[in-house]
């Protein structure tokens, strides 16, 4: 008999529209379905070959390591449904809250498919063994019958589905109280033929193939709203399940390894039946086996796609599949269109191919339920207060034993699973879709960020030294170019702030927040990574003083203000003044001069002023780098200009700044241009007419220096040219090492 792989068993129980208890206890509502689940058909039909393989001290251990893993998922599952209650989705619905939409529906939507599709998997299963002993049949047909028939029980009502349950269960007992009263049997001569010709399999090997028979304990965790009391049932029937179904898998091999040899135990996939008191019962045990898992995915997969559909996951022409009918809000409709797609794929029949990725499927969906307990736990949220308390340490092993299992079964498969689901991710992310539920996602980046700004340094170091740049454009719409320069520099790896000064009294905090907040969504929509902040203060400067000497966290301060340039002579004075305290403060200031609001035009020519590397020179340098490297800006033309009095410093000039810029690796093509006693504002015009910026270093701040005098003549002086941006390097701080290396 040919007998597809199985998947992890799924969810197979319907999942609650309400918090209102329908007063299922422990044992209907949680322990029988779960345990159902676990003892499948694999069980009966690979079991032998199982201990024929590795033995019986071999078959203990990958018992008891399986179950190992599939119980630290239980315990994750039990802290997760202790502390929420679990609506229709079962485990989309509990990780969709737990770390967020996107993460929800990339786990959801594979989820269904999966849960549908073992839908045609354990009907073909059940469809094969039936066969065997009525010859006459037709697989496909048998199959189809069968799936009518279980997707006709969902849609009636669930509550019939949990009923037949127990005479499901009560096959499986006596199929297995038949096995203990057997008899031990002989290798036959073509059992000895069989098992000759077959393959020797590793110990992993025989591991991947067993281990699907241990999972499926979703199945009760979907039952919360039905329970009288959740918090005690879920707990107490998933762990008595997963112990029951380890008590039993720990006996049978015992009992196989008594009653049977090693070649007929690897050459009868039916060997249980020649053992047993009664052959017939393995029989029912197999059809029982086969028609719970169908029918628990036949539940499962409708209530899943209608979870997703009505949490917006799925696009909106589809959204009619989140209808419920009826007072339990059955998701009838969405049972009708999986009927449809497993009926397709029983058509098909041999799914043999698709299989191993469908248990990667559900074996992520365990991995993700452990990682997101294991967060939880870990972050210590005060929202998070589960009855069942579990260690993050054993959630995180819940994580790296189901990672380990997934590789073990089949490495191509879990990558090829990995690939759909990071997909999806992406495309639900795309999609900004909004959640009417916190997750956890803001936590754990509190928590990294908490640990990051501990472990910086208060001393600024050369080597990881990039501009966090404090930005004051006032409204972005009306000087985009300051916010555009300040996106190129940071390269969304440093941080940047745009800021806003309001006068005193001019909005409430309130209406302060909302401007924050419609800056926010105006910086996002046009895809800038970019912080923003409003305050009032009684004028720009005194406001721009307060900000900069109070912004920021710890060590994780702005290191550089990009401000626009002030041409009003009443203003300048002060905006002079502000400069040198920026200066004193230990921050560079770079002012942007664009005399037509032109913007940058090509973005292909970077004109850069020099005066040495020391100083201003350093961070022009680095400025310009960082802009050609970034997308706008990619492939631009830095030209280095120095000017000489001479002919003969030129040629000592040239081969001097040649060798600067190959040691600085910047790229930079430099230009030695002779003065001849033209004065050097004629030079700047005249050389630079045709760049796209231009980079010009201030004087630095002394008390000799009129600033405000000397910063009308630095604008006289660039009068007439392409954007240009003044830069005065933070004092103190060698930006020359920021390039060179020892």
């Amino acid at each position: 008999m040919k007998l597809p792989f199985l998947p992890s068993q799924p969810p197979s129980e319907p999942t609650p529209t309400s918090q209102t208890g329908a007063g299922l206890g422990t044992f209907g509502g949680v322990f029988t379905p779960s345990v159902l689940t676990i003892l499948g058909v694999i069980m009966y039909l690979r079991f032998g070959w199982v201990v024929g393989q590795v033995g019986l001290w071999g078959t203990l251990a990958i018992v008891t390591l399986s179950t190992s893993i599939t119980f630290l998922t239980s315990l994750s599952i039990c802290a997760i449904a202790t502390d929420q209650v679990v609506r229709a989705g079962g485990a989309y619905y509990m990780i969709s809250r737990s770390l967020g939409i996107e993460s929800g529906g990339a786990i959801g939507i594979p989820l269904y498919f999966a849960q549908a599709i073992s839908v045609a998997l354990y009907t073909i299963g059940f469809a094969e063994s039936l066969v065997i002993t009525f010859p006459q049949l037709n697989i496909k047909v048998v199959a189809t019958i069968t799936t009518i028939m279980v997707a006709i029980i969902a849609i009636k009502s669930a509550k019939l589905a949990i009923k037949a349950q127990y005479f499901i269960m009560a096959a499986i007992a006596l199929s297995l109280i038949s096995l203990l009263f057997g008899s031990p049997v002989e290798a036959s001569t073509q059992d000895i033929e069989i098992a000759t010709n077959l393959p020797k399999v590793g110990f992993w090997q025989v591991f991947a193939v067993f281990f699907p028979a241990v999972t499926g304990i979703m199945a009760g965790v979907n039952m919360s709203g039905d329970l009288q009391n959740p918090t005690k049932a879920i707990p107490t029937g998933t762990l008595a399940a997963v112990g029951t179904g380890y008590v039993i898998y720990m006996l049978l091999p015992v009992l196989l390894w008594m009653q049977g040899d090693t070649e007929s135990l690897l050459a009868d996939a039916l060997i249980m039946k020649r053992i047993a008191f009664w052959g017939p019962s393995i029989l029912l045990g197999v059809w029982g086996a086969t028609l719970s898992s169908a029918l628990g995915s036949i539940l499962g997969a409708p209530r899943v796609l209608q979870a997703l559909a009505k949490d917006g996951i799925l696009p909106n022409s589809l959204k009619f599949l989140g209808t419920g009918s009826g007072p339990d809000n059955e998701p009838r409709i969405a049972t009708v269109v999986t009927l449809g797609f497993v009926l397709i794929a029983v058509a098909v029949g041999d799914l043999n191919l698709i299989a191993p990725v469908l248990s990667m499927f559900f074996l992520t969906t365990y991995l993700v339920l452990n990682l997101a307990a294991g967060i939880e736990t870990f972050l210590e949220s005060p929202s998070f207060r589960p009855t069942f308390k579990v260690h993050w340490l054993l959630s995180l092993l819940g994580v790296v034993g189901c990672l380990g299992v997934m590789f073990l079964i089949d490495a191509i498969a879990t990558i090829i699973a990995a690939i759909i689901v990071f997909s999806i991710y992406i495309w639900l992310e795309r999609r900004e879709l909004e959640s009417a539920w916190g997750d956890i996602r803001q936590g754990v980046w509190m928590a990294l960020v908490r640990r990051g700004l501990f472990q910086l340094s208060y001393t600024p170091d050369t080597k990881n030294w990039r501009p966090h740049i404090l930005t004051f454009s006032g409204a972005p719409n009306k000087r985009w170019s300051l916010v555009e320069l300040a996106a190129n520099f940071s390269h969304n790896v440093s941080l940047f702030t745009v800021c806003t000064i309001l006068p005193t009294g001019s909005r409430s905090p309130t209406q302060r927040n909302e401007i924050e907040a419609i800056l926010r969504d105006y910086l996002e929509k046009r895809a800038i990574a970019g912080l923003v902040r409003v305050i009032m203060a009684d004028d720009p400067f005194t406001g721009s003083r307060q900000l900069v000497e109070s912004y920021g966290i710890g060590p994780l301060v702005p290191n550089t203000i990009l401000l626009g340039d002030s041409q009003s002579p009443e203003r300048r004075k002060s905006y002079c003044e502000t400069l040198v305290h920026f200066h004193k403060t230990a921050r560079s200031v770079l002012i942007l001069r664009d005399e037509s609001d032109q913007g940058f035009s090509d973005r292909q020519k970077i004109d850069i002023w020099w005066g040495g590397l020391n100083t201003n020179g350093g961070l022009m340098l680095i400025l310009a780098y960082l802009l050609r490297t970034s997308l706008e800006w990619r492939g631009a033309e830095i030209n280095l200009n120095l000017v000489v009095p001479d002919q003969t410093a030129a040629v000592a000039a040239q081969t001097n700044l040649a060798k600067v810029v190959t040691q600085l690796r910047i790229g930079a093509k430099p230009q030695v241009i002779v003065s001849q006693g033209q004065p050097f504002p004629e030079i700047l015009r005249s050389s630079s007419q045709d760049a796209d910026l231009v980079f010009l270093g201030m004087a630095t701040p002394k008390e000799d220096l009129e600033y405000s005098e000397y910063y009308e003549r630095l604008q006289k002086m660039a009068t007439g040219l392409p954007a240009t941006i003044f830069v005065l390097a933070a004092p103190d701080f060698a930006f020359s090492e920021v390039l060179q290396k020892d």
